[in-house]
């Protein structure tokens, strides 16, 4: 969604208990939903563990549906959207997209904006959940810092891009938040 800020710094949030469920997670769980990478040129570089998706076919009549992430996550997972969303926006909106996104050492993201409709109606929610002091993450060719341990919103109408220099994994807990008005129900 266009915010009138590159970067919206939402504050500090409690996000250990996602933060252990995701990265004790192994790497065959990560393999497990390959959509994203495989259909988006610009993805093909990360690895997701989905919760809940939309292709956005038949905008504004989308399905949501859960995917394999659910059993997964959604225990972590929706007690931390549901404050966010509870602090932060209008309540009575619907979730279209979670997801842990998970970057190796030296993988892009190239720079790009979201285009769909979808990402013009939807807040685009980050969590960070592991990072390192290398990771540099672009929104309109100046860099950001992302913390453990808090929450920010995007402007992905923005170019933005990220680039994973460390030896770690960078890995976020990502989430669209639709404002009531355009709500579709789960599926």
């Amino acid at each position: 969604m266009k915010i009138d800020v590159p970067l919206r710094d939402l504050g500090e949030v409690p996000s250990e208990a996602l933060r252990d469920t995701v990265l004790g997670l192994d790497d065959t769980a990560w393999a497990d939903h390959e959509y994203r990478q495989s259909t988006y040129e610009v993805h093909r570089q990360t690895e997701s563990l989905v919760m809940v998706f939309t292709d956005g076919s038949g905008w504004p009549d989308i399905e949501v549906t859960r995917e394999s992430g659910w059993d997964w996550l959604a225990d972590a997972a929706l007690p931390l959207m549901n404050q966010l969303i509870a602090e932060h926006y209008q309540p009575g909106g619907t979730i279209i997209r979670a997801m842990a996104a998970r970057m190796a050492p030296g993988a892009i993201i190239n720079p790009h904006r979201d285009s769909h409709p979808s990402f013009h109606a939807s807040h685009r929610i980050h969590v960070p959940l592991a990072t390192n002091p290398r990771v540099r993450f672009t929104i309109d060719g100046r860099p950001y810092k992302f913390e453990v341990g808090k929450a920010y919103e995007i402007n992905n109408q923005l170019m933005h891009s990220v680039m994973n220099k460390g030896q770690e994994h960078r890995v976020h807990f990502i989430f669209d938040y639709l404002p009531p008005g355009s709500s579709v129900p789960l599926h």
